[in-house]
């Protein structure tokens, strides 16, 4: 088989998929089911017009594909339609869902997404929602991901910091679409502390509400970012503080510190401070230099030099920046921030411009192409 050939042929069989009216990315999902069709029929019966054989491949695997997602949309709005089932005695495989969606043999994209609608109870629809993606795309990850998991045996079940790191993820995707996808991380984690007596789902959840607690003042009413030292502190929501303060003061009673207590505290130091210029810059390094001996992870370290920053001033935090790989994401933020306040204004400007360059979610680019053009219009 001409395997040049084929790869030639798929710009153009995605082009009249697209033009039928398949959306992009099932289109790409359906040429490339086409192609390895291709790759077992033709060396025993090559096609005569290899492009109309591809087009009618993929486009019947188009098809084939919408109608699944319309008989699983039904069945989705069939469900959310029921009434709200009443107590029901047996076993509550709840945990176990939790193991078996954030199993690690699935990409953490997949380990959210599965996670989301089978724990969380989310659609389709809106799982796809909050993470900007065609909803037939979504329905695909769901899928082959449920496909992974299906010949997993749970007689051992898979470790609590899996999971962990999977509602983790699910908080950090933030608010986006018509799902708040922080709120629903909160939630399942509830649900897990209730369900496991653990220090660090104690401590995961105890970071959870103290960040959601500063929710209401982290953007202003234009949408733009609200750095931590700005914020309006009398908007920070302090039952949320005082539950998060409790859960993370119970779970380190234990003695048994893990990286989510750790960053639970460095929240906590960060919520009990009346005001920034009170923040017990100190204790959060010493809590970075827990963090560090915990995880090893480069993104601590930068934390950490912005925290050195804080505690011995901008020259001791650029001292411990200068340790770490300047393509890490927000070291130009971080170098930035930390020259501006060593007073040399120009590099600093230099450096907010390139870090706006390498952001990748708009607000904080924004934020970062203002900072930039305070410092040169001064």
């Amino acid at each position: 088989m001409d395997e040049v050939l084929l790869r030639s042929l798929i710009p153009g069989v995605l082009g009249v998929l697209v033009r039928r009216g398949a959306d992009f990315a099932t289109a790409e999902d359906a040429v490339q089911d086409a192609l390895v069709e291709a790759l077992r029929v033709w060396p025993a019966d090559p096609p005569r017009e290899p492009k109309a054989w591809l087009v009618t491949v993929a486009w019947r695997r188009f098809l084939d594909t919408a109608r699944a997602d319309a008989a699983r949309r039904r069945r989705e709005d069939a469900v959310d339609e029921e009434p709200a089932p009443g107590p029901v005695p047996g076993v509550d495989d709840t945990l176990r869902l939790y193991f078996l969606c954030a199993h690690p043999s699935l990409t953490p994209s997949s380990a959210v997404a599965l996670t989301l609608r089978a724990v969380g109870g989310l659609t389709t629809r809106q799982i796809a929602r909050a993470y900007l993606v065609p909803e037939a795309t979504m329905a695909q990850r769901i899928s082959r991901a449920k496909r992974t998991v299906s010949g997993v045996r749970f007689d051992q079940p898979g470790d609590v910091a899996t999971v962990l790191r999977v509602l983790y993820l699910v908080f950090n995707e933030g608010y986006s679409g018509d799902v708040d996808l922080a709120a629903e991380a909160v939630r399942l984690t509830r649900q897990l502390a209730a369900a496991i007596d653990h220090p660090e789902v104690a401590g995961l959840l105890a970071l959870m509400l103290l960040h959601h607690a500063r929710r209401a003042s982290r953007t202003s009413p234009d949408g733009s970012l609200v750095p931590l030292a700005a914020q309006d502190r009398r908007r920070w929501d302090t039952g949320l503080i005082a539950e998060g303060v409790r859960i993370l003061q119970s779970a380190l009673a234990r003695d048994r510190l893990g990286e989510f207590q750790a960053q639970a505290a460095v929240a906590a130091l960060h919520a009990d401070a009346p005001t920034a210029a009170e923040t017990d810059w100190v204790q959060i390094v010493e809590w970075y230099d827990e963090l560090v001996r915990l995880t090893d992870s480069p993104v601590v370290r930068l934390n950490r030099a912005v925290a050195v920053g804080e505690a011995d001033g901008p020259r001791a935090g650029l001292a411990a920046l200068a340790a770490l790989d300047e393509a890490l994401p927000r070291h130009a933020a971080v170098a930035a921030y930390l020259h501006e306040r060593d007073g040399d204004r120009l590099t600093a400007a230099r450096l907010y411009a390139e870090a706006a360059r390498r952001a990748t979610n708009l607000a904080e680019r924004d934020h970062l192409i203002r900072q930039a053009a305070r410092l040169n219009t001064r």
